[in-house]
């Protein structure tokens, strides 16, 4: 017999497959173009926030008012946690989750501009816990298994060189 959470964890596995396998993957894989045409698809201004981390705040926001989303994501991170956290809170969006209406879940220094009248939705990007933190995080990494399946090889200057030293009959430097 299947207990409730492997039930739960084969039902949020399949839902996201199916909501990844509906989506248009563009390749090579560009996640702010993919953004720009979620974008357009939901009829809907998404806005690419940059943000400097810190220990005490989320590295990814999902941010809603009534005229755009806004997702924020950290900026002083590797280039594929970047990705990463970039696609989490995209993540939220094509999965229609919601969130508190306040800003009491992100820090005001992080976004001083925005005043808690024009937030509709706030997500934050800090525990899994939370189901819907868990569906966009499987949702993120799908995604980014199913561009990294794809991607053509890499060519490095290593490559050329350990290339051309194999054709002149020299001694190969190693691998990088």
């Amino acid at each position: 017999m299947e207990s409730g959470w492997r039930r739960e964890r084969r039902r949020l596995w399949q839902e996201c497959a199916r909501l990844v396998a509906e989506l248009n993957i563009d390749l090579p894989f560009d996640s702010a173009e993919f953004v720009a045409r979620l974008a357009r698809r939901r009829g809907r201004h998404i806005e690419l926030v940059p943000i400097h981390a810190r220990s005490a705040t989320p590295c990814g926001i999902l941010l809603s008012t009534d005229q755009a989303d806004y997702l924020c994501y950290a900026v002083n991170t590797s280039p594929l946690h970047r990705e990463h956290i970039l696609l989490h809170e995209a993540g939220h969006l094509v999965c229609g989750h919601t969130g508190p209406s306040t800003m009491d879940a992100v820090p005001t220094a992080l976004l001083p501009h925005l005043s808690d009248e024009l937030v509709r939705r706030v997500l934050c990007r800090s525990s899994f816990d939370d189901a819907q933190e868990r569906q966009a995080e499987l949702f993120a990494s799908l995604i980014l298994h199913r561009a990294a399946r794809w991607r053509p090889p890499r060519t490095s200057a290593g490559a050329v060189t350990r290339l051309v030293s194999v054709l002149r009959g020299t001694p190969r430097p190693p691998l990088d």
